[in-house]
């Protein structure tokens, strides 16, 4: 009973206009976190040792940016991620 009423309330915050503007940035955020993701292979560790894994990361964050300043200079946005397969039958067809 007690999680169905912390439920019902979570959902009636996020009616409110402050909820929604705080989850606004949260998904800006986010976005550009599966961006960097995505476009950088951030899921895995190419090298050991955290000094070499943040600088990794400081270079992933650099290439974003760069990514996000070409899509915003040209207006053309980001294309969006080939999926494994679509680029093995493009092997396959070419």
């Amino acid at each position: 009973k007690d999680l169905h009423e912390a439920l019902a309330a979570a959902r009636a915050e996020q009616k409110t206009e402050t909820w929604k503007d705080k989850y606004a940035l949260r998904a800006g955020v986010e976005g550009m976190i599966n961006q960097a993701l995505d476009l950088t292979g951030l899921r895995r560790a190419r090298y050991r040792g955290l000094p070499k894994v943040r600088l990794q990361h400081a270079f992933s964050a650099a290439a974003v940016n760069v990514i996000r300043l070409d899509a915003h200079w040209t207006s053309g946005p980001v294309r969006p991620r080939t999926s494994n397969l679509v680029r093995l039958s493009y092997r396959l067809t070419a």
